[in-house]
């Protein structure tokens, strides 16, 4: 079951900023800054703790990659059982596998102000594929895809402002924009080292590999 609670005691859990909120998490008062301890009424004792496990660290990275792409328990396991036969390294290829949804590709092209809003996008049908609307933020795009806002979205406020900040920003090596045609394609499968995230995804991996 996905969460739909306040984002920020998400980030105020893993102790980081995971960026839920999109653009309001650059121009609002996190609440991780002014308090830096989990969620809770043994929030500040928890934090006081010195010695941690390695379970519990593996726990919490776990936790914040499926927290960061707003995936359900269920939607993340399966996704690393898939690529878990995959050659390559199986950390690497967990997040391009995340990186590859539909909802993440419309929020790193700049079409939404973020993953959340990307859903909503994908579920109203706003956004094709192949010049086909698809309706599934789980959807797994392909290198050389074409991903293009309908014509009669492009006007919508929300994808408007959220193009406008994507403005100031650099777009991953990895795609190409067009944001006068509201249209994108993923150029490579993303590579760990284009991909910006700050998470240790081996310890996921040993995780699961228990």
């Amino acid at each position: 079951m996905r969460y739909t609670g306040p984002s920020c005691r998400q980030c105020r859990r893993e102790g980081t900023k995971l960026f839920l909120k999109g653009t309001k998490c650059f121009t609002e008062k996190c609440p991780v800054e002014r308090r830096p301890y989990a969620p809770g009424q043994h929030g500040q004792t928890t934090a006081r703790r010195r010695k941690v496990s390695e379970y519990a660290k593996q726990l919490r990275e776990k936790q914040k990659i499926k927290r960061i792409y707003g995936l359900s328990e269920k939607q993340f396991r399966n996704t690393f059982e898939r690529v878990s036969s995959l050659p390559g390294v199986t950390g690497h290829n967990l997040l391009a596998a995340l990186e590859s949804r539909l909802d993440n590709m419309v929020y790193r092209m700049g079409f939404a102000a973020s993953r959340k809003a990307a859903r909503q996008l994908i579920r109203h049908r706003h956004v094709e594929v192949n010049a086909k609307s698809v309706d599934i933020p789980s959807f797994n795009v392909q290198p050389g895809q074409e991903i293009r806002m309908r014509q009669k979205s492009r006007e919508l406020v929300i994808v408007a402002s959220a193009l406008e900040v994507a403005s100031r920003g650099a777009t991953p090596s990895w795609l190409a924009v067009d944001k006068d045609t509201f249209s994108g394609r993923m150029l490579e499968r993303p590579q760990r080292q284009s991909i910006p995230i700050a998470a240790q995804e081996q310890l996921v991996v040993e995780l699961y590999s228990k």
